[in-house]
């Protein structure tokens, strides 16, 4: 198992970040890792999402939306072909700290025989690409707080 982790801090209402992160539609428009997801933010859904990491690499899962617990959680998770190879789960928790502030923990667990395999390329890589994505969502959900 490893988890990469990442957190970032929001001048914004739970309310107001979630808006942000559970609108699939607008995801192009500000997100640089997900630059797609086709799909609603409803357990059992199966999501088609395409990443682009900032190392380049381009990818498209189907994962599938495992918990949803407004202005607070959303969890998906997605497998290899070969289940047991390589399985993922991306938690998105939105913590309040005060009125108007919150914190933002984006992270993901990785399991399977696969993840020894990726080793460091998966930890730099991945844990860059979510700073950068926590960055952007900060900006927006501020942006639309205001």
């Amino acid at each position: 198992m490893k988890e990469i982790r990442t957190e970032i801090d929001i001048r914004a209402s739970s309310e107001k970040a979630w808006q942000v992160l559970t609108d699939f539609n607008n995801f192009p428009q500000w997100n640089p890792f997900i630059s797609q997801i086709n799909g609603d933010p409803k357990v059992g859904t199966k999501l088609k999402i395409q990443l682009q990491t900032l190392s380049g690499k381009s990818r498209t899962y189907r994962p599938t939306v495992t918990k949803v617990e407004p202005n607070h959680e959303l969890r998906w998770s997605g497998k290899s072909f070969v289940p047991g190879i390589f399985n993922g789960e991306r938690i998105f928790t939105i913590e309040p700290l005060n009125t108007n502030h919150i914190r933002f923990i984006h992270r993901e667990v990785f399991t399977g025989v696969g993840v020894a395999l990726a080793g460091h390329r998966l930890d730099k890589d991945i844990y860059q690409s979510f700073l950068k994505m926590n960055h952007a969502f900060k900006e927006k959900v501020e942006q639309t707080a205001t």
